[in-house]
């Protein structure tokens, strides 16, 4: 056997009947050793997390699972390489570990840019709801209003908005913050043209909804041509395969049939 595999095994041994007797709690383990590697959590881990499970999760719990899924496979590595140990070799392990914890981060971020399409495509919908939210309170007090009712994906970023609005900050960049959290066409100047509503005047409101109004529509127009192009190309791909396959068995039909002549 394997020397490394053997350590492994024994390893293992000792790990079960250490948690057996109460000697050794991997879990309080991995919970005591989580906040030095706290720093490893990535500016946006959370707002994906929230993407793609929502907004009720435990972050810390699921940063927990990935640090304790590094440290094995680090532990593992360390192991099968124990006969044959070195500096690239211990190297190695490390890295494995590194891309073990990463991998669900990674997963998250290709899951996030699957998404954009799909954020590309409710943007202007969600927009026209707060126009005429706007029409009848403030820009914050509308952001507000909307949240409940506005798509699941865009809730964290806009409850980030609001909180930022309430807390004073009377800048542009609350905005151009949630603009970067979805970093979709148009998302910059309409959330530019959000902030300048939200700084006219009565007299100018009007004036400046209007503006607003209209740009939303014409998002929303290129959101319909984005849909109907889609809906036609994928009309013409399963024609396409329908053609390929009806020819495709005719054409093995008659070359059966000819063999089957030639045989006679």
């Amino acid at each position: 056997m394997n020397l490394g595999l053997m350590f492994i095994l024994i390893g293992i041994i000792i790990v079960i009947i250490l948690s057996f007797n109460n000697h050794f709690s991997s879990h309080k383990f991995i919970k005591e050793t989580e906040p030095y590697f706290m720093f490893l959590m990535e500016d946006d881990y959370k707002f994906l997390l929230s993407v793609r499970y929502g907004g009720d999760i435990d972050v810390e719990k699921l940063f927990g699972q990935r640090v304790r899924n590094g440290i094995l496979a680090i532990i593992v590595m360390f192991f099968i390489f124990l006969n044959q140990l070195s500096f690239a070799y211990v190297l190695l392990s490390l890295l494995i570990g590194f891309l073990v914890f990463k991998l669900p981060y990674m997963n998250l971020k290709n899951y996030y840019k699957a998404n954009l399409h799909r954020i590309n495509l409710m943007l202007p919908y969600y927009l026209k709801g707060l126009e005429i939210l706007i029409q009848h309170y403030t820009v914050p007090v509308a952001l507000a209003k909307s949240i409940d009712t506005a798509p699941e994906i865009f809730k964290p970023g806009l409850r980030t908005l609001v909180a930022k609005i309430d807390a004073g900050d009377s800048s542009v960049q609350p905005y151009m913050d949630f603009a970067n959290e979805y970093p979709v066409r148009d998302s910059m100047r309409m959330m530019r043209l959000l902030y300048r509503l939200g700084l006219g005047s009565q007299e100018n409101k009007q004036e400046q909804l209007l503006v607003f109004s209209r740009t939303i529509s014409t998002l929303q127009n290129k959101a319909r041509e984005q849909k109907y192009k889609e809906r036609l190309e994928k009309m013409e791909n399963k024609t396409m395969i329908m053609l390929f396959g009806t020819g495709g068995g005719i054409l093995g039909f008659l070359l059966l049939s000819m063999m089957m002549m030639m045989n006679y």
